[in-house]
């Protein structure tokens, strides 16, 4: 199935969703609980209190979708993408990426993954960026919250992708297949260093990789491997302006005083530091 939908339980009652009526449009439980789609073709899972987690705005998934389109983060989707086909050689490929903004990285990964089948569900709180993770083919975009139990069945998925995003590995270990496999993706302390503080962006925390691997042995995860990926980016003032307004900072940043600033700065050589951490299910 290339719709995106495999396994995918209802956010209500926990029975499996289907498609009914016109194909990609509605999906439905037998206990009568009904989802239509978005115009834009993602689905929100988000009923009733919704949740307390502040959503990217539109502005901000606009920045991040024209930053990522420039190819700056290219090296860590193409470093994703062979740890996901090293690890795993089934002829179907089965994705849940947990925060997956725009779809950017999953995109790519089921672009060069050598499967067969490709079927992907990708999760997120911003309505903004699930309209763009829905163009991603053979995948099912959906606005939720990843704090919660996460709406595919027991044992459903081969592989996890959770990139700058909350950390839910009790989730996690339960939708994944034995053997599947989980990769973070942090940034590591020098990450955007040299314009962190001229343009008031949020900084990494040192000493994460330690307690994200004891978080996660916790889980009955056994821990892989992790990687270390850095290079320089050549950055430009349009570049600097959406590097910083697209990710949290974008909250409580002020896009005309953050164009001020990055015209003040100028062209910069900056560094990209990410850590991919990859752990596995066990049994």
């Amino acid at each position: 199935m290339s719709s995106g939908a495999t396994s995918v339980t209802c956010p209500v009652c926990e029975q499996p969703l289907g498609y009914t009526g016109t194909p990609g449009r509605t999906l439905s439980c037998d206990a009568g609980h009904r989802f239509d789609a978005a115009k834009q073709g993602y689905f929100n899972f988000l009923t009733g209190k919704g949740t307390n987690f502040l959503e990217d705005t539109s502005a901000m998934v606009q920045a991040r979708d024209a930053f990522q389109a420039k190819g700056h983060y290219e090296p860590l989707a193409l470093v994703l993408s062979q740890l996901i086909n090293s690890h795993h050689h089934g002829s179907s490929l089965d994705v849940l990426d947990a925060g997956a903004g725009t779809g950017y990285y999953l995109a790519r990964i089921l672009e060069h993954s050598p499967a067969d089948e490709r079927d992907a569900l990708a999760l997120d709180i911003s309505r903004f960026a699930m309209r763009r993770a829905a163009k991603v083919p053979s995948t099912l975009a959906v606005v939720w919250d990843v704090w919660r139990k996460l709406p595919t069945a027991d044992r459903s998925r081969d592989v996890v992708l959770n990139c700058f995003a909350p950390h839910n590995p009790a989730e996690f270990q339960r939708v994944l297949r034995p053997g599947g496999i989980c990769i973070v993706v942090t940034g590591e302390p020098e990450h955007l260093n040299e314009v962190i503080e001229p343009l008031g962006m949020l900084s990494v925390a040192p000493g994460k990789q330690a307690a994200l691997i004891e978080k996660f042995d916790a889980e009955g995860f056994r821990h892989l491997e992790s990687t270390k990926l850095s290079y320089r980016m050549n950055l430009n003032t349009d570049d600097l302006f959406q590097l910083a307004f697209m990710g949290p900072s974008g909250h409580h940043l002020s896009p005309e005083l953050l164009h001020q600033q990055a015209v003040e700065l100028g062209d910069q050589a900056v560094t990209a530091s990410f850590g991919v951490h990859a752990f596995v299910t066990q049994g």
